[in-house]
């Protein structure tokens, strides 16, 4: 069994979440990462959608934005900016919405526009971009972001994609199309929506990882499952082809 960091599991869970043939809204980094990975190994009919335009693309290394000229030269289609929100968001044709943040709640609210007040704000981050749309509209929303506690916190800053907004059926009321975020997945192990609450709960654990090591690093009281299932370690396969797709 080859040696793997934290980033590299979380990266290849992620990648195992994604069945062949599904339509996956994905953004750059760590969802592009994972998304790619899965289609060179257990999903090469995944249709793989980034917010430029490029349907059914498939880079050979991993692209470093949604203007990567390598999307267009390989993807199977270019759309306009808007067919992407009108025709496949609205017209709900995306399984899956890949998502990152800079801070999440319990509820799995997303923050990626300004950490402290919006009027006069600490940091000012990258913004909404087409996140809060792909958060609303996807039939299902993942989640993929390193724990840490400046990043999991009680209350976030400002809501840019909507989760689970206050639990429960908070969601559902406003009517949006998507089911909302089904998994979180982190570099110590997975956290899964209660079925009622919608709080966040601890459902697997990455090898040698201990629930304590979890709540460490996160800045609420984490919900924990009765019974929590260690996740399988990479296997060579998965780390020789994450590790060549950074390299190209």
């Amino acid at each position: 069994m080859m040696d793997y960091t934290p980033d590299e599991m979380m990266t290849i869970v992620a990648a195992r979440q994604l069945t062949d043939g599904v339509s996956c809204f994905v953004g750059i980094g760590l969802p592009s990462a994972a998304a790619n990975l899965a289609r060179h190994l257990h999903a090469p009919e995944s249709i793989l959608i980034y917010e430029s335009g490029t349907i059914g693309t498939k880079p050979v290394a991993l692209p470093l934005s949604i203007g990567d000229e390598e999307l267009a030269e390989t993807s199977d289609t270019i759309v306009p900016l808007p067919e992407i929100f009108n025709y496949w968001l609205q017209g709900n044709r995306v399984d899956i919405g890949f998502l990152g943040g800079a801070q999440i709640d319990r509820f799995a609210n997303l923050n990626s526009t300004v950490i402290g007040t919006y009027d006069n704000p600490n940091v000012r981050l990258p913004g909404a971009g087409g996140a809060p749309e792909i958060a609303s509209m996807a039939k299902e929303v993942f989640i993929i972001m390193p724990l840490k506690k400046r990043a999991f916190v009680e209350k976030i800053d400002f809501i840019t994609s909507a989760g689970f907004l206050e639990g429960s059926h908070s969601r559902t009321d406003l009517g949006f199309n998507g089911s909302g975020p089904s998994i979180v997945i982190t570099d110590l192990g997975i956290l899964r929506p209660d079925p009622e609450s919608k709080e966040l709960t601890l459902t697997e654990l990455y090898p040698g990882v201990k629930e304590e090591q979890v709540q460490e690093n996160i800045g609420w009281k984490l919900k924990i499952a009765k019974n929590v299932q260690v996740v399988e370690p990479p296997r060579d396969e998965e780390l020789q082809k994450l590790r060549e797709l950074k390299k190209a």
